[in-house]
């Protein structure tokens, strides 16, 4: 009653007049930080979100529009100040990094500084202080996989070394400082003895000690169906410490490197050993099985293009095969679903089994994934896969790249996956898809959904961005866009490269002193330094790293099909919609493939044999 008394009635109007303009400012400026970059014809998560919301709000109206108006203007009135605060911080934030790293921050809607309000649990912002325990034990022994607690170099700028470092740690809490702790890497590699006893299905507080003999680690039969631990053993008997860190930061690109940690953690269920292992595994299978980042990513469409006229046959073969898939669009990466996650549509009428080698339709449903990951912008870290099943015959059908695909999802690219559609599929395929069912793990066959009519696949994607080969509104089609000789020429300019590598090797060296700083403190360390200070410490760098990404990309990664169209721009800029194709002179775009007649649709007794 007092505020309706300070608050006459015919003052209302002027406090709304007052408030409105400058809440309104607030809150798009709040807007644009929290939220990742989207195109502007494409509606983002946050959106869904405020208009679910707002619906709901419509059917709760109070029947006393005075008593509403003053609470919701009191509301909005402490809540601006409390935004403006949190707002106010994190620019703070985002200006210091400006000056410590020297990173141009003036568009910050993908910064790792900014948290978007809607990211969701058991992210980079997000840990409980248990999960940021347990991403400590995983970086404590991702660090020992890599060396770094061997290193005895003094930097030139006087800092001290992991050993300076963990002696002053050792003295501070009252133990000795001798060179046989030193040489033991201290106590944060002592096998805890009571480790049967811990429940990995929980995360402990932070500090638990990691075991000293990396090798004897590996995963019980029930939980290795990918062959993890052979590959863990094999990445530690014949890879140098010095080339897996390099395969783990190539991995990294643009993303958060905690991240990335947390992804295999994610996928384990917080279990720390297990998320090594699949991630030292995932390592070597970069490194050697299919070598993503110093061929597939690095040689492109263009190199296929090259091989596709080469002399050898096996060679020729392979560029063929590559280059074939894209053109007739047998998958593609196009628009977003509801939560604002990249589509990538397999349309399976177009695979023939023999068609193509295994390994050329390995190398590109890899350089799929990895193309996708280019199109990951945080809150939003995972895609949605639309199978489109229109025309599918037993013909089309082949278990192999089925596996392949399970297999990367599952153990290389875990945590990426955030929706499979399964869209009109024939009644031939439901015995094929108890055997796929078998395959899948629980969690990811969980996130299989069969969609029979548009309407159904409404439910995921608005029907404004469904093509309308699939029964959509969108006016579009797939068409390949060859690539043209001198599209990679900044590739050549080894200067400028290897000073983008300079700096990112730079940035790297930081940002894991301060991962070596939050090890080797351990849980004594957060009186001196919160959880939250390290936490910013590493957004910071890592924001730093992500810059430093894009500023090299042009120099590390080929051009795709999404760089040619305007999809991904300069500086990692997405258009999910570009409005204006970009098209090379005399270079017609290559027409999809013809979908295949009805005879050709229809199943013969020959397709079920």
């Amino acid at each position: 009653m007092s505020l309706l008394r300070l608050c006459p009635a015919r003052n209302i109007q002027r406090l709304v007049h007052t408030y409105q303009q400058p809440l309104r400012q607030l809150t798009n400026h709040s807007r644009l930080a929290f939220a990742p970059r989207y195109s502007h014809s494409s509606p983002p998560s946050f959106r869904v979100y405020r208009r679910r919301i707002s619906s709901q709000v419509a059917h709760k109206k109070s029947g006393n529009g005075l008593f509403t108006g003053l609470v919701l203007l009191s509301i909005a009135i402490g809540g601006a100040v409390v935004l403006r605060s949190a707002t106010k911080e994190k620019i703070d934030d985002i200006e210091q990094a400006r000056f410590t790293s020297g990173i141009d921050l003036a568009d910050f809607t993908d910064s790792f500084l900014i948290m978007a309000s809607n990211t969701p649990a058991g992210r980079p912002g997000t840990l409980t202080p248990e999960q940021e325990g347990k991403l400590r034990e995983l970086w404590a022994l991702t660090m020992k996989v890599f060396g770094a607690y061997e290193s005895t170099a003094v930097e030139a700028n006087g800092a001290e070394t992991p050993a300076d470092a963990a002696s002053e740690v050792t003295e501070s809490t009252g133990g000795k400082k001798d060179k046989k702790e030193k040489k033991s890497r201290l106590h944060v590699f002592k096998r805890n003895k009571d480790k049967g006893e811990k429940d990995q299905s929980s995360a402990p507080a932070s500090g638990t000690a990691t075991p000293s003999d990396l090798s004897s680690l590996s995963l019980a039969d029930e939980d290795d169906k990918h062959g993890l631990n052979k590959e863990f053993k094999a990445a530690l008997a014949n890879t140098s410490p010095e080339d897996l860190r390099k395969a783990f930061w190539s991995m990294v690109k643009c993303d958060h490197p905690d991240a990335l940690l947390l992804r295999f953690l994610r996928a384990r269920k917080w279990d720390v050993e297990k998320a090594l292992i699949m991630m030292i595994s995932t390592m070597h299978w970069r490194l050697t099985e299919m070598h993503v980042d110093d061929d597939i990513i690095n040689g492109g469409e263009l190199k296929a293009l090259q091989d596709s006229k080469s002399d050898d046959p096996k060679v020729k073969k392979e560029g063929e095969d590559f280059l074939a898939q894209l053109r007739m669009g047998k998958s593609f990466l196009h628009g977003i679903d509801k939560e604002g996650r990249p589509m990538c549509i397999v349309r399976a009428r177009l695979h023939r089994q023999g068609e193509q080698t295994e390994q050329s339709l390995e190398r590109f449903t890899v350089y799929t994934i990895e193309t996708a990951r280019m199109l990951l912008r945080s809150p939003v870290d995972t895609a949605t896969i639309v199978f489109d099943m229109t025309g599918f015959s037993m013909a089309n059908m082949d278990y192999a790249p089925v596996k392949f695909m399970i297999k990367c999802f599952e153990a290389n690219y875990p945590e990426s996956l955030g929706t499979v559609l399964v869209y009109k599929a024939p009644w031939v395929f439901n015995a094929i898809w108890n055997i796929i069912r078998g395959w899948l793990d629980p969690v990811v066959a969980g996130k299989v959904h069969f969609c029979k009519t548009i309407d159904d696949l409404e439910a995921f994607v608005p029907r404004s961005q469904i093509p309308s080969d699939l029964g959509g509104d969108e006016k579009w089609e797939y068409a390949y866009t060859e690539p043209v000789p001198e599209e990679n020429a900044a590739m050549k300019e080894e200067t400028a490269r290897d000073a983008l590598l300079a700096a990112r090797k730079s940035l790297v060296d930081s940002y894991e002193s301060t991962i070596l700083e939050w090890v080797l403190a351990g849980p004594e360390g957060e009186k001196v330094k919160s959880l939250e200070e390290r936490r910013k410490e590493r957004d910071t760098t890592a924001e730093a790293l992500r810059v430093n990404y894009w500023k090299l990309d042009p120099y590390v990664r080929a051009k795709t099909l999404y760089d040619r169209t305007g999809i991904i721009n300069e500086d990692g800029r997405l258009e999910f919609y570009p409005s204006v194709k970009k098209e090379k002179e005399n270079v017609p775009p290559v027409a999809a493939a013809p979908v295949a007649t009805k005879a050709e649709q229809e199943t013969s007794p020959d397709d079920l044999d």
